[in-house]
């Protein structure tokens, strides 16, 4: 479907909003641009860059000109970037050449800005979670769990696991998590952590979407027959707390089969919440406070590939 440029009204509003200043956006090399805006995906992995409203000056001829920005924008001069920012809550972008002037680098907003779209992204999990929570009115409400991208959740965590360029960070946060987990008798034996310490140092997609602050889904980062930890970043669905229980549904395909499912359904309490420096990221910690002898068993037998006697 073609992506239709905004008018020239909400254009002109847009540029209005930039002139005012206090507007991070992101850069992001690109290949090539077709007439109808559409880009063509890189071949290499470039990561975008975060421009902090301090480093952007805006002129009313339509020019945005970077001061003093990180040194990887160098790179960029003299190629076609996205440039993605929010007006009003609502994701947008342009592409533009990045071109060196006198004060530095700076770029022209062209007469086309986009809506950014959402890419909807089916994905089957042959496991997945609800976790339901009663509200003052009385009501329940649940918020979706999937499976963090990249974590082997029945195969037992190991420090390799973490990038060799994060360790560093993540052994200094592991000490520290550790020291926490002491105080609370149902941490277990903090096998978990290893997952925490992982998805807490590792980068964050900048990536901008059609709506500012949507909310995610928790992630799922550790699992097993004694508790499940789930990962979230600034915007959870719901605050969780240390020592608030929730009731929790896992649902389990069998025989490779979704038409094959096993639903568990427990009791959980939050045992410890763990955040990284930035607080942008961050980790509850949920202990089981009640659950089936059957499925103990399941899921122990599960994450652990042996038989429970």
């Amino acid at each position: 479907m073609e992506n239709k440029p905004l008018t020239g009204i909400e254009r002109e509003l847009v540029l209005r909003y930039l002139l005012d200043g206090n507007v991070p956006v992101t850069v992001t090399p690109v290949e090539s641009v077709n007439d109808s805006g559409e880009i063509r995906s890189l071949s290499s992995e470039i990561f975008p860059v975060a421009i902090k409203p301090d480093n952007i000056s805006v002129l009313k001829e339509g020019i945005i000109l970077l001061i003093n920005p990180p040194k990887s924008i160098i790179d960029f001069e003299g190629r076609a970037v996205r440039v993605e920012f929010y007006f009003n809550r609502v994701g947008l972008y342009f592409v533009s050449e990045m071109k060196r002037v006198s004060s530095g680098p700076a770029l022209v907003i062209p007469e086309c800005i986009y809506r950014i779209e959402d890419i909807v992204v089916k994905q089957k999990y042959d496991f997945s979670a609800v976790l339901y929570y009663s509200v003052s009115s009385g009501k329940d409400v649940n918020f979706t769990c999937s499976p963090a991208d990249g974590f082997k959740l029945f195969s037992r965590p190991v420090w390799a696991d973490i990038k060799l360029e994060k360790q560093h960070i993540a052994k200094s946060l592991l000490e520290t998590f550790v020291v926490q987990a002491k105080k609370n008798a149902a941490s277990g034996n903090g096998l978990q952590l290893i997952s925490i310490c992982r998805y807490l140092t590792e980068d964050k997609s900048l990536a901008f979407e059609s709506v500012e602050n949507r909310v995610h889904p928790f992630d799922i980062l550790f699992v097993n027959h004694e508790r499940i930890v789930v990962g979230f970043g600034r915007n959870p669905p719901i605050k969780l707390a240390d020592g608030e229980e929730y009731a929790l549904k896992m649902s389990f395909s069998l025989k490779d089969s979704p038409a094959v499912m096993r639903d568990v359904y427990v009791t959980c309490a939050v045992s410890n919440v763990y955040a990284n420096a930035d607080g942008d990221a961050n980790a509850a910690d949920c202990s089981f406070t009640s659950i089936q002898e059957e499925d103990l068993r399941f899921l122990y037998e599960k994450t652990t590939s042996t038989i429970m006697i």
